[in-house]
């Protein structure tokens, strides 16, 4: 493992870290959007499910075990925990996501990794993950003004795609592989969907300004 690849999962876990510590610190998942959310449980149990019959190493299975388990835990408090749910921007969280999942999932038959089981679920994986944080997005267009751990949490995710890609490249040009056009694509779709908020995320930080969207 690169240290490319190493940042990236360390800023993903991040991400996670800030998430939770906002949503159980505050009681309050305001601007958090649950569609989002609930992808990304689809995205980790259909990426996983190897998980239960292909080791890699301990450092590859505890992950797995953290992203699956805290994604739970985050629609968990989101949907159930008496105070948190109280706070979700219902009316504001209307992206239809279910349009994603039935979209992802006719496309990973169409075009997997592979034509088995396993492969076709990891492909639907990649293709649901790098249109997940559409829900989001749209959430905080709406609600513009945006609080600091939102937007970290928003920014961490974008940067961990993104260093992935730096990592691609990094191997591309340093080891001897095929060339995987649905990670890469995938990936590069993914990050394209943050530029415009990285350049607002930025700005207002080199301002000392609080984070506000276009509307």
């Amino acid at each position: 493992m690169n240290i490319f690849r190493l940042a990236g999962d360390m800023t993903h876990l991040l991400s996670i870290v800030v998430l939770l510590l906002k949503i159980r610190t505050t009681k309050s998942c305001a601007g958090i959007s649950l569609k989002t959310q609930e992808l990304y449980v689809i995205v980790f149990f259909a990426r996983y499910l190897d998980l239960f019959t292909r080791y890699v190493s301990f450092y590859n299975t505890v992950m797995k075990l953290f992203f699956i388990g805290t994604s739970v835990a985050i629609v968990w408090y989101m949907r159930y925990h008496k105070v948190v749910k109280q706070t979700y921007s219902r009316e504001e969280d209307t992206f239809k996501h279910y349009v994603l999942i039935l979209l992802c999932f006719i496309l990973a038959i169409l075009i997997p990794l592979e034509f088995t089981g396993i492969e076709i679920l990891w492909t639907y994986s990649i293709y649901l993950e790098a249109v997940a944080i559409l829900p989001q997005l749209v959430l905080l267009q709406r609600s513009r003004n945006v609080d600091n751990l939102t937007g970290r949490y928003v920014f961490l995710l974008g940067a961990y795609r993104a260093l992935y890609l730096v990592n691609w490249v990094f191997r591309f040009f340093t080891e001897t592989h095929k060339i995987r056009w649905i990670p890469w694509v995938s990936g590069l779709v993914q990050t394209a969907l943050y530029v415009d908020f990285f350049y607002y995320y930025i700005k207002s930080w080199k301002n000392h300004e609080k984070l506000k969207l276009p509307a």
